[in-house]
């Protein structure tokens, strides 16, 4: 018998939640579309696909004929459709009844388009964990897709990989598929040739091996370069197609449902916590995710046997590593408790609750799409109208609930103290039918979450800029590039004049991008207080070498007062170099209708020591107004004269500022008493993509500052007062 081996092709196909409708046709012109025309042309080919719960829905309100061409090529048994997360949710992040809910409408959603419910489901980026089988199996599935570094990570041998395997928890039974490197590599990055060798190189005369390819469908066409490479002049997918249809003799086209019906699993495999190679690095805190990097590297290219274990970090860890993504999660999991109390309540008062359960679920299983819950090459939480679209959809959930609980008669608008982020230490959350505010007493007394609920806008959703692994590649390629500008040489080993190896591998996409590369060295929160060295400039605030005389803006507040719409803060806070003691107090006031929610601060500023103090008092508010590229929408506002969101600007004495978005429908009024120095300026993160690196908005910083000079007993008072005004209500549509 001649030698054989079978090809299993599993392509997955996803757009975030909350990305352009221009993306995504671009996406669909350039890779979803010619795909599918590529298998109406080569009917011998079979092949299993996957689309996300966004695509599907942006299919149906856009190309709903691609979903008839879809569901004609299953009803050929053609394609296999995958299910999975409806809205491509990391499971692991869910609570287990939102997990068994998303798999089980994303089942609904595939049978609709091909008759059939799907047996093998898509596990969104690759994002294992042990108890995994238990949600898919109880939602109905039977298989999934790992890559093989999975199968590594739980020790299977280098030989064994191409197959499936048995794995099980609590006594539910999944088999798993290993996506081989070699093929994602092989296709479509290598020659037709180059794929077809590979696979050839694992063919036996029993024919008992089964290469899986499961990969981002997007590669083929939508990815920088490929398109032309793919489809025209390049040809790479119908040559290809037309390469597996010349070797049939020997090479076998299967889904991973044919496999799983005729051959046993290899054996048994337990999956440690693990994601794609790619994943562990970003997962790891910078300095170790660079070094991580480089011992990889080092690995592979010695060929040395211990880089099967080498894994990285673990996904949860980003809820470490960005504290961002950490209440980004907790604010889901406070809204998808909320849904479940509606549930209950429609079960107990479906005259209360009636159809808005499906609304709450709709809203709160699009915030869970996976795509903000993380940060690598592809942005993640850094894209900062994919962070807001979550929040919005988070927002959105709650709202509904509260509303529906407010209906019943349910206690829903309190300020209470409540643990918000799970750190063991309560915040402060504020609840109303206009806003959601939380209050972090712990760090800098400062305001971490502003919800306006009318617009389902997340006016404290700024992001800290901090250190990532990538920019040691950027600074080192500006430092090279330097050198070689002044004619010297950048490295021991390198002449003179060579072109630095590192910069085949940078691209910007403008130029003095490591210029502008800074860090905070503290959580961006709204309400901060600082207190500046006398003479601290607006630019030495924004690139964050302003000179801070203590830990105001940082340090831990005791909560003295509480209720009735205030909060009341206070510390004893030292300045660097003398005797002086500070008593700071912050109080809050919480008001406003649904419409015009409102935030008054005042701070109280005394001088308990025995020296005189001279410094500069600060209070930061940075919101986020989805001001980049300068948005015509987006906008400061002083004396009747509008500026762009994302520029910056110094005034002397000012009582007056607006700012707003006239897109989102929300526009924010800033009283100052008494009259101080204002500054406002972008916060930019430098981030790299599959594009290069790039300058992105997360949000503007606006200050006020007054020069203080107290003697031993005296003190000083501020106050901001910020004013909500928006001009629609989500909830009247």
């Amino acid at each position: 018998m001649a030698p054989r081996v079978s090809l299993a092709l599993v392509l997955h196909n996803h757009q975030p939640v909350g990305n352009f409708g221009w993306v995504i046709a671009d996406a669909y012109e350039h890779a979803y579309e010619p795909l599918v025309g590529a298998l109406e042309r080569h009917p011998h080919i079979r092949m299993a696909l996957h689309y996300s719960g966004p695509l599907l829905d942006w299919f149906a309100a856009e190309r709903p004929e691609f979903l008839d061409r879809i569901g004609r090529l299953v009803a050929d048994g053609r394609v296999e459709l995958l299910g999975g997360g409806q809205y491509e949710p990391i499971l692991a992040a869910l609570p287990e009844r939102d997990r068994l809910a998303q798999l089980v409408r994303m089942a609904d959603a595939i049978e609709a388009i091909g008759g059939r419910r799907p047996r093998g489901a898509w596990l969104a980026e690759r994002v294992w964990e042990p108890d995994a089988p238990v949600s898919l199996v109880d939602a109905g599935y039977q298989w999934t897709v790992v890559d093989d570094a999975h199968l590594r990570a739980g020790s299977v041998d280098e030989s064994q990989l191409w197959g499936s395997f048995s794995t099980d928890d609590q006594g539910r039974r999944l088999t798993v598929f290993a996506s081989a490197m070699t093929l994602r590599y092989r296709m479509p990055f290598g020659t037709v040739d180059q794929a077809i060798d590979e696979l050839r190189q694992q063919a036996t005369e029993g024919g008992g091996l089964l290469g899986v390819m499961g990969d981002d469908g997007e590669k083929f066409g939508a990815w920088p370069q490929t398109f032309e490479h793919c489809w025209a002049p390049g040809r790479w997918v119908d040559r290809f197609f037309e390469a597996l249809a010349e070797n049939a003799g020997w090479l076998e086209l299967v889904t991973p449902s044919d496999w799983l019906d005729r051959e046993r699993p290899i054996g048994r495999v337990y999956i440690p916590t693990s994601s794609y190679t790619e994943m562990g690095i970003w997962a790891l805190p910078a300095a170790e995710g660079l070094a991580f990097e480089q011992a990889l590297e080092r690995a592979e290219r010695e060929r040395l046997p211990e880089v099967r274990w080498l894994r990285g970090g673990f996904w949860r860890n980003f809820q470490v590593k960005y504290r961002e993504i950490n209440e980004l999660h907790k604010q889901m999991l406070r809204a998808s408790a909320k849904v479940d109390a509606l549930a209950r309540l429609e079960s107990q008062e479906p005259a209360v609750a009636g159809r808005t359960l499906d609304l709450a679920r709709s809203e709160l299983f699009q915030g869970q799409s996976n795509d903000c819950y993380w940060h690598g090459v592809f942005g993640g939480i850094y894209i900062t109208h994919m962070r807001l679209a979550t929040y919005q959809h988070l927002i959105g959930a709650e709202d509904v609930a509260d509303a529906a609980g407010r209906r019943a008669g349910r206690p829903v608008d309190r300020m209470e103290r409540r643990d918000t982020d799970l750190d063991g230490i309560d915040e402060i959350l504020v609840t109303s039918p206009g806003q959601v505010v939380v209050v972090d007493p712990t760090h800098g007394g400062g305001i971490g979450s502003w919800d306006i609920r009318p617009v389902r806008h997340a006016l404290a959703a700024v992001l800290r800029r901090r250190p990532e692994a990538y920019h040691a590649r950027l600074l080192e390629a500006d430092e090279r590039m330097a050198a070689l500008a002044a004619g010297l040489s950048p490295d021991a080993d390198d002449p003179a004049g060579s072109t630095p190896s590192i910069h085949s591998v940078v691209r910007a996409r403008e130029p003095g991008l490591a210029g502008r590369v800074h860090y905070d060295a503290y959580e961006r929160r709204l309400g901060l207080v600082h207190l500046f060295s006398p003479g601290t400039s607006a630019a030495e605030f924004e690139e964050a070498r302003a000179a801070e005389l203590s830990d105001s803006h940082f340090g831990p507040y005791e909560v003295i007062e509480l209720g009735d719409g205030r909060a009341v803060l206070r510390r004893l806070a030292s300045l660097d170099g003398t005797q002086a003691a500070l008593g700071i107090e912050k109080r809050f006031t919480f008001g406003g209708e649904r419409r015009s929610p409102a935030i008054r601060l005042e701070v109280l500023v005394e001088n308990h020591g025995s020296t005189e103090i001279s410094a500069e008092l600060a209070i930061e508010w940075p919101v986020m107004l989805l001001g980049g590229g300068a948005n015509p929408a987006a906008w400061y506002e002083v004396d009747g004269v509008r500026t762009a969101h994302d520029g910056r600007s110094e005034r002397p004495a000012l009582s007056r500022v607006a700012s707003g978005n006239d897109y989102v429908g929300i526009r924010l009024r800033t009283s100052i008493e008494p009259a101080a120095a204002a500054w406002w300026s972008p916060i930019e993160t430098i981030s790299n993509s599959e594009l290069g690196f790039e300058r992105v908005y997360q949000g503007s910083a606006f200050v006020a500052v007054w020069p203080v000079q107290l003697g031993p007993g005296e003190s000083v008072s501020v106050r901001l007062d910020q004013q909500v005004d928006v001009d629609r209500d989500w909830s009247d549509s």
